[in-house]
């Protein structure tokens, strides 16, 4: 009735807020704050330049690689996006890739940074269904490089097919130096020390995301560019970051234990069971229901206001493996989905993002900018919802 349902309410901001387990959010934003203001990202961009600088289409290849890279600290898609696109985008410019290929790649290498663990949303998808956060995060590993590979696939054979869009041959690629690869040794013990250590059992993931912290703040002293104005962003922007997120996390709060008082999830699912569909006609279908609401929704908000909605749904399913592998399984699916619908027109918020820091692009060609990597996306996430097994490869091996 409405009077248990009012009681619960009147406690459920502070039950919310004084979980242990949502500490991971503010301190994975701030890693990821800490890298960005600390020059991290320049570092990673220009590595990468130099190793993928003998190919065609080098630079866009070498932006994708710095996203894949500052994602493994970021975990924010928008975030990833904006600060490689400071980076990349005025040297992408100075060789001569079209404004169309330099958007499109950065905006679809800004999703990597929630594929590619740590990843915000998919922490947001484990704390709601009360899944292992480090397991979830293996499972985001294998689909992340495949999307990484597939969009540089992507860019060599769209360099090819659509002429104008890259120099045939670039002659001012930088080279690798020894200070371009210390560059990157800072990322690589980051993720070593945060990944090794919740993977070996040294600590748990809220515990990693704080080490984590620590250490990219360690990383950015020593690099003598983080000032005292810059560290107050830091956490100032965090604060602005995790005040939206728990808020959001209130308003899905009081909708799902609407949704409980109604029963509609269960009526939903007894729905859909009783129509005999396929399971994964009904996963395809959620799918496709989240890339149309991505084009009126962040991945946050889709994943908080939908997933009470639709995972009992799926939970109720036989696909032939275990309920927990089952939930994994689910999770990456609608982390590449959402991820699609940040680059999907008519929105696109990672579009809408990295165009407008290039000024001078207009809208419609950042649009048709993204179109190979939606094509490889499409692929992907066909391949993936087939084979369960790819994502599922490295979970068995978490205990």
């Amino acid at each position: 009735g409405l009077d248990p349902y009012f009681s619960f309410l009147n406690s459920q901001a502070f039950a919310r807020f004084a979980s242990y387990d949502l500490s991971v959010i503010p301190l994975f934003i701030l890693m990821g704050h800490f890298a960005t203001q600390g020059g991290i990202s320049r570092a990673l961009f220009q590595f990468a330049a130099a190793v993928m600088g003998g190919f065609r289409g080098g630079l866009a290849m070498a932006a994708v690689l710095a996203c894949a890279a500052f994602g493994a600290i970021c975990g924010s898609s928008v975030a990833t996006a904006a600060t490689i696109t400071g980076v990349a985008l005025p040297e992408m410019k100075r060789h001569g890739y079209s404004g169309r290929l330099s958007t499109g790649t950065l905006a679809a290498g800004g999703t990597l940074g929630i594929l590619i663990p740590p990843s915000v949303p998919l922490v947001i998808y484990a704390i709601l269904t009360e899944q292992n956060i480090a397991k979830l995060f293996a499972a985001a590993m294998v689909p992340g490089i495949i999307a990484m590979v597939g969009y540089m696939i992507a860019i060599a054979i769209y360099v090819r097919v659509v002429p104008g869009q890259a120099p045939e041959v670039d002659d001012d690629r930088p080279a690798i130096t020894m200070s371009s690869l210390a560059g990157i040794v800072p990322i690589a013990l980051i993720f070593l020390l945060v990944f090794g250590g919740i993977y070996g059992g040294l600590f748990t993931p809220t515990e990693g995301a704080a080490v984590g912290a620590a250490s990219t703040f360690v990383a950015a002293l020593l690099k003598r560019e983080i000032t005292w104005k810059k560290f107050k962003v830091c956490f100032y922007a965090t604060a602005e970051s995790s005040a939206m997120i728990f808020l959001i996390f209130i308003g899905a709060d009081v909708m799902n234990s609407a949704l409980t008082l109604t029963q509609v999830p269960a009526q939903l699912a007894a729905v859909i069971n009783s129509w005999g569909l396929a399971p994964l006609v009904v996963v395809t279908a959620i799918m496709l229901f989240y890339v149309v609401l991505g084009a009126v929704m962040d991945e946050l908000s889709m994943i908080l206001l939908t997933i009470p909605i639709f995972f009992p749904m799926i939970m109720g399913m036989d696909f032939g493996m275990s309920k927990e592998y089952t939930a994994i399984w689910f999770g990456i699916m609608v982390l590449m989905t959402v991820g699609f619908g940040m680059l999907a027109p008519p929105v696109g918020l990672n579009v809408y993002v990295v165009n407008g820091m290039a000024k001078d692009v207009p809208m419609s060609e950042s649009y048709k900018g993204v179109m190979p990597f939606l094509i490889s996306d499409t692929i992907r996430t066909t391949v993936l919802l087939l084979f369960p097994g790819i994502s599922l490869f490295l979970v068995k091996y978490v205990s």
